[in-house]
């Protein structure tokens, strides 16, 4: 090696200490500018009161970054309000018939007695709320160290009380008060002004507070909300052996039946349970009827009727049935007639149009209403209303009007009306011929008369 390569070499392995050299006094220097703050922050903390020391302790703690149960703590409080919700809405369904008005009026009342009774019923009598319980949580003092977990004195939950539901009371009253002051016809005076801007600087500084006092529970997990901070109340569990594993039993029973609802909102319609239906009601008539025919019971007590038998005739009981789904029963009906009169009255609603006669009873109903009944049976007959015979068909109602059938073959007919012998004055009986008085049934069986449709269909054959 030359005597010049030798010399560059040298000067490259002494250029390396020197920087080795230099990289170890910057780390020198920074671990002593950090130790530094770090006394400096140290002196300061110790400087401040007991209780900030103490604070900042707790929070610069290993153990806090390691709390238990924080998701525990506010599915509680998310428990707590999914109940209050549930019993304001209950609550409202019960007094809706006070008023249109008064659940709107007095809501904050509703609120306050449900916050009230809620308290009394769990935190007060258990130490506990109701989510906290399903959590497996309950409150502690925080106040007094130890393994132990002492309950919390009565004048911390008395103030635990006053604040979360008397004081949010007034509170919410407090800002009604301000806003019918802001919402009159006349400006505000400068008292109600000036309160307004203090009542805003109040809530805007106590939701700061709320949400430093959260971020320092996510951190330690040692108070929940910011009352609970102030009266040093705490969340813990009573056991110290709890799994932390999440189970997902209820979840999947909860898949499960919402599985197989599904299945059978699909399976139904398919099945057509309203055909099931009417087999078994039939088949229970027949039974009853057989049981009827053992005991030996009269045949007026089997005449066959239908649940609207009642109704008069000038109204369609599809029609009546479809308005008034609830009320089926004669007395019903009456009673709910009452105010207008009395009795069982036709409206406009529920009279028959295009009326259309079943076949075998001959009972009248609209023509869209008995068609649609008709035809969704799919020809397994339909129950009548008023008899509860079993209709398979349906024709137009002839008004019961008779027509004499014409031995010539020439085209023509001659029409007549059903009628009493009582109805016809004695001055008009020796004139009217005997046998046109011979039957007075509606419906006669002779040979010479026939309904007006069949002649109607002869005549268009002709």
């Amino acid at each position: 090696m030359s005597h010049s390569s030798f010399a560059a070499a040298q000067e490259r392995i002494l250029a390396q200490q020197a920087a080795r050299q230099h990289e170890a006094l910057a780390i020198r220097q920074q671990s002593n500018l950090s130790s530094g703050s770090r006394t400096t922050l140290t002196r300061l903390t110790l400087s401040l009161r007991p209780e900030l020391s103490s604070w900042w302790t707790t929070l610069l703690d290993s153990e806090g970054t390691r709390p238990a149960f924080r998701v525990g703590q506010v599915d509680a409080e998310l428990l707590d309000e999914e109940l209050l919700g549930l019993f304001k809405t209950q609550v409202g369904d019960a007094l809706k018939y006070l008023g249109p008005h008064f659940q709107d009026d007095w809501s904050q009342e509703i609120l306050l007695a449900l916050r009230a009774a809620l308290f009394k019923l769990s935190i007060w009598d258990n130490d506990a709320s109701y989510g906290a319980s399903l959590q497996n949580l309950r409150y502690t003092d925080a106040r007094q160290a130890g393994p132990a977990l002492p309950k919390p004195t009565k004048w911390q939950k008395t103030l635990y009380g006053l604040i979360t539901i008397f004081g949010r009371y007034g509170w919410d009253k407090w800002e009604d008060w301000l806003i019918d002051q802001e919402r009159g016809y006349t400006a505000p005076s400068d008292t109600v002004q000036h309160l307004m801007r203090l009542t805003s600087f109040v809530s805007t500084t106590h939701s700061i507070a709320a949400f430093i006092s959260f971020l320092v529970f996510l951190v330690n997990g040692s108070y929940r909300t910011l009352t609970d901070r102030l009266l040093r109340l705490r969340l813990v569990s009573p056991s110290n052996q709890v799994s932390r594993e999440v189970s997902f039993e209820y979840l999947n029973r909860q898949l499960v039946w919402h599985a197989f609802t599904e299945f059978l909102l699909f399976l139904l319609p398919l099945v057509g349970i309203s055909r099931w239906r009417r087999w078994l009601s039939r088949a229970w008539k027949r039974t009853k009827a057989a049981m009827r025919s053992e005991v030996g019971e009269e045949d007026e007590n089997n005449v066959k009727t239908g649940p609207l038998s009642f109704l008069p005739e000038r109204t369609c009981p599809i029609c009546y049935q479809d308005q008034n789904p609830t009320s089926t029963s004669e007395a019903e009906i009456l009673g709910a007639n009452a105010g207008a009169g009395g009795g069982v009255i036709g409206s406009a609603t529920t009279d028959i149009v295009n009326p259309y006669e079943t076949i075998p009873c001959r009972c009248i109903y609209c023509f869209v209403c008995i068609a649609t009944k008709i035809e969704a049976e799919e020809g397994a007959g339909w129950s009548c209303l008023r008899c509860g015979e079993i209709v398979y068909k349906c024709r137009p109602w002839n008004g019961d009007i008779l027509v004499e059938k014409k031995s010539s073959n020439k085209p023509g007919k001659s029409v007549g009306f059903s009628v009493s012998s009582n109805d016809i004055p004695e001055s008009q009986e020796q004139f009217v011929p005997d046998e046109t008085l011979e039957s007075t049934d509606s419906f006669p069986a002779s040979s010479q008369w026939s309904m007006a449709d069949d002649n109607t269909s002869e005549t268009s054959e002709a």
